[in-house]
């Protein structure tokens, strides 16, 4: 099984142990730990996590040092495993367990905290960086010791992928469509009501990066168009994406 297989499925038995009327402890740890499994999908880290699955055969509890939510994660799931469990299920127990180790062990939990926050507010999907232009990203992604596999980054306004063949050194940024399948998506839940309107692109590029507190999505007219305003706290980044482009993208 691959590592993007483990983490899929893992989150899969995350959701399997979710039950109706659960204490909210259960429902706040069961939600950290699918996130995080996502959390580690979403930045492009497989080929990290796989490194250090096969560090070490075994790997001893965190320490008070990793903070209280994931260790008490890490406690819950470790209860989990001393129970009857199939093979598989044991298996992918250890995979939640290692990611949230890895977290840890990495001094990821700020990342991860912003990337519960971007989900809870349903920004746009989640970036890891973001460039001016293709040449500017084609650099850092040649020069990059270690890419984030299948991660998305912003170029010049558009969405790419990050591809990472890490054993044959293949290197390439595609170009993604998540940004459209989302826009799209939000314009049928949310119908989109602009919160100020702008003569100009560069007039409403001036009022985003004066917000003091970022907006992480908001609907703004820009010359009778509208656009999705977005920010990217952690990258200190800020975006106008036109609702145009969803055109011909199925919620």
């Amino acid at each position: 099984m691959t590592t993007p297989e483990e983490l899929w499925e893992a989150q899969r038995l995350v959701e399997k142990h979710w039950r109706p009327e659960q204490p909210p402890e259960e429902t706040r740890i069961l939600g950290l730990a699918r996130d995080a499994l996502d959390f580690i999908s979403s930045t492009g880290q497989r080929h990290r996590f796989r490194d250090h699955r096969q560090s070490e055969a075994a790997k001893p509890p965190m320490g008070p040092e990793s903070g209280g939510a994931l260790r008490g994660a890490e406690d819950y799931f470790r209860k989990l495993l001393d129970t009857p469990q199939t093979l598989e299920e044991s298996a992918l127990l250890r995979v939640v367990i290692d990611a949230l180790q890895f977290i840890a062990g990495t001094g990821q939990l700020a990342n991860l905290e912003d990337y519960i926050q971007h989900l809870e507010v349903g920004a746009p999907p989640y970036v890891v960086s973001a460039f001016d232009s293709l040449d500017e990203a084609e650099a850092w992604l040649m020069s990059h010791p270690a890419p984030p596999d299948f991660a998305h980054i912003i170029v010049a306004g558009e969405y790419r992928s990050v591809f990472h063949d890490r054993e044959r050194n293949i290197r390439k940024l595609p170009n993604d469509n998540a940004l459209e399948y989302y826009l799209a998506e939000l314009r049928k839940v949310e119908p989109p009501v602009p919160i100020a309107s702008f003569a100009t692109r560069r007039d409403a590029e001036a009022w985003l990066w004066a917000q003091n507190e970022p907006v992480r999505r908001a609907w703004v007219s820009i010359g009778g168009d509208l656009y999705l305003a977005a920010s990217y706290p952690r990258i200190n980044h800020r975006a106008l994406f036109p609702l145009m482009i969803a055109t011909g993208y199925p919620a």
